[in-house]
């Protein structure tokens, strides 16, 4: 069960970064594809999502839809994204703040097109904020920690006017939400909220639902902009407070980002559940796999899905473990 990382160059972080990592609960922007590059990836790269006849999520309302859960996992189908998720630029950094064993456990992209509003500060601990069930769970004794290392992608220009990342620094260690409260799934909530004279939402939920002081609210002037260009990543905890602007519409380009999320073996992921449903949406869990990026996997509670990209093995993994 282990993990054959090319030895090629390392990129594991330094400990002034990892010192700044962990007090601020981001790093970054690093560069993992020039500009032209990006472009001319997802150029083609759009054209391979089309084909969803090997996608893990095959259930109707998954795919009818325009809802986010529909685009999580096309790493466990699609060779660009398999490797993306691999990279040593990424891995290795992830690595240095979770340990050596290190799993992918979901991806998905995030576009905003022209109008679309902000997406809504919020923080996720267990992922039960939509789905109403902890997707992920940290092991006993791990109490101080919690979330995911989110790995978000720039795939085209990320700026202020387009819907660009927004975080709260040092807000990681807090959780300012309930997951457990759940939240009301309404369509009509899109593009319909007025928060401080800023549209904001959440796909069709409204985060203030998950307040735990129903009267506190994030301090957004102390807020930061994620300016990235295509091919740029950031790192940050998912527990960090983070939103995005809305795109104000002053160019016709939608802006995507793709999020990668990774967690050490030890943590628990989709526990006791065969069906996530949120977004308006449902998948089946059935041909679902956790990737196995760095180190070895020593547990046998989560499934494991063999990797290959362009049909040759990528990732020295087990078969799945249920």
């Amino acid at each position: 069960m282990q993990y054959v990382q090319s030895k090629i160059r390392d990129f594991s972080l330094t400990q002034e970064e990892l010192e700044n990592f962990h007090q601020k609960g981001y790093l970054g922007p690093f560069t993992l594809y020039e500009p032209e590059e990006m472009k001319f990836l997802w150029e083609q790269e759009r054209i391979n999502l089309l084909d969803r006849s090997k996608a893990v999520y095959q259930d109707e309302d998954a795919v009818s839809g325009a809802t986010n859960i529909s685009n999580y996992d096309r790493h466990l189908d699609v060779d660009f994204f398999a490797e993306h998720i691999c990279r040593p630029e990424i891995v290795n950094r992830v690595s240095s703040i979770l340990g050596p064993d290190v799993l992918c456990w979901r991806s998905e992209f995030f576009p905003k097109y022209p109008g679309d509003e902000g997406t809504d500060w919020h923080q996720a601990d267990t992922f039960a904020n939509a789905s109403g069930s902890p997707q992920i769970v940290w092991p006993k004794g791990s109490e101080d920690f919690g979330g995911t290392i989110t790995v978000w992608t720039a795939f085209t220009e990320a700026t202020i006017d387009n819907g660009c990342l927004q975080f709260i620094p040092s807000t990681h260690r807090t959780m300012f939400y309930d997951e457990e409260k759940g939240m009301h799934y309404d369509p009509e909530m899109l593009n319909s909220i007025d928060k401080g004279g800023t549209k904001r939402g959440f796909f069709g939920y409204d985060y203030r639902q998950l307040k735990v002081d129903p009267d506190w609210s994030p301090d957004e002037a102390k807020s930061v902009s994620m300016v990235l260009r295509p091919g740029q990543f950031i790192i940050f905890w998912s527990t960090l407070m983070h939103a995005s602007h809305p795109h104000r519409g002053k160019t016709k380009e939608m802006r995507l980002g793709f999020v990668s999320r990774y967690v050490p073996t030890s943590v628990k992921i989709y526990p006791d559940t065969e069906v996530v449903t949120e977004y308006g949406g449902s998948i089946g869990l059935e041909k679902y796999g956790a990737v196995l990026v760095s180190g070895e996997n020593k547990f046998t509670h989560n499934r494991i899905v063999e990797h290959t990209t362009r049909g040759k093995p990528f990732n020295k993994v087990v078969d799945f473990l249920f």
